[in-house]
């Protein structure tokens, strides 16, 4: 496996060329962008803090370097299935605001307690991830600024301020292509709410985009095909516990529309065993829900009808995003993560100083 190194921050997280991968899926190159070096792990701190961030700055009316002095911020409120409530935990320390993070009861208690040691509340809601998306809106009604990474709303500025974020991986991506002289020709990108899937499809718009979602918890493909956003019935348990979203983003899918991806479902094996080789034969330990696009790469590539229609080849070469750190390969030190996420800050927002 070859790490490219151009000339980009060094904030910048690795584009791994993975010649193992490729081999398995019958292409040219697999490159996978891998976001486990990101401050606490994962890539939501990308778009979860620099929304809300501008979500404080914008409300109060005070310059971004200047919230820490106030003393009297308001309550930042979201969802979360874990990583974003972090992102979004870590924007109200760095900012010295309080913030409550609304988790359903399938988030695992290792991912609360990363939440509660920056400072931040958990309140704790039955049901599934939507139901805690009704739940911090709700509450965002009598008290705080909600910091959503999902909205029903097609317009709804904050969303679009975590795709914003997101972004910066694009803008990395293509720097590192550059620098290696490649040309992508495909992407496979696992899709929670949607956002991540538009902020790379606005960022790479010629490559052929592949959404990635679990059969049992597969939101966005449904919502393609109707046209508007639909919420699927069901407990959406899932192995890819980052994914188990009933309900896509409106201001995600308008975008993704006119890309016009093809929606790839995966099963639970697939899940599981993408997994284990990403870790097993590339040496990147990640999870079910950061290698979900392997699992959707590997599934087009073994029938021949998908390839034909994908346009993939023996010449391809695609993009993997491995979005999450495994939880035994994440820095569980919250001041070394949050020391590297105040560094971030400066790039996210550069006009902010």
């Amino acid at each position: 496996m070859t790490h490219f190194s151009p000339q980009v921050p060094a904030t910048a997280t690795a584009l791994a060329d993975c010649p193992a991968l490729a081999q398995r899926a019958g292409v040219g190159r697999v490159l996978v962008k891998v976001e486990s070096s990101r401050p606490f792990g994962n890539f939501k701190i990308l778009g979860g803090m620099t929304a809300a961030l501008c979500a404080l700055a914008r409300v109060t009316g005070t310059p971004m370097a200047q919230l820490q002095e106030r003393g009297d911020l308001p309550r930042l409120i979201c969802a979360s299935d874990g990583n974003h409530g972090l992102a979004v935990a870590a924007a109200a320390n760095i900012a010295g605001a309080p913030a409550t993070i609304y988790l359903h009861h399938s988030v695992p208690r290792s991912r609360a307690e990363r939440i509660l040691a920056l400072g931040a509340s958990v309140y704790w809601v039955a049901g599934t991830y939507d139901n805690a998306v009704d739940a911090a809106a709700e509450a965002a009604r009598v008290d705080g600024i909600l910091v959503p990474d999902t909205s029903a709303d097609i317009d709804a500025p904050i969303v679009r301020d975590v795709m914003f974020g997101y972004a910066t991986m694009t803008s990395e991506i293509n720097a590192q292509l550059a620098t290696g002289g490649i040309t992508l020709s495909h992407q496979f990108v696992q899709a929670g709410v949607g956002g991540l899937a538009a902020a790379m499809a606005e960022g790479l718009p010629t490559v052929k985009l592949a959404i990635v979602e679990p059969e049992q918890a597969a939101c966005v493909a449904p919502a393609l095909a109707a046209g508007r956003v639909v919420r699927i019935a069901g407990s959406l348990r899932t192995c890819a516990e980052m994914l188990a979203c009933g309900e896509a983003s409106a201001p995600a899918l308008a975008i993704l529309r006119r890309h016009n991806p093809l929606p790839v479902l995966v099963s639970e094996a697939a899940l599981l065993q993408a997994a284990t080789i990403m870790h097993e034969e590339v040496g990147i330990h990640t999870t079910p829900s950061g290698s979900a696009g392997l699992a959707g790469l590997l599934d087009v590539a073994g029938k021949d009808d998908l390839r034909e229609v994908t346009g993939l080849t023996s010449s391809s070469t695609v993009l993997l995003v491995a979005t999450e750190a495994h939880p035994d390969a994440i820095i569980h030190d919250s001041a070394i993560n949050l020391v590297a996420a105040r560094g971030l800050v400066p790039r996210l927002l550069p006009d902010e100083g």
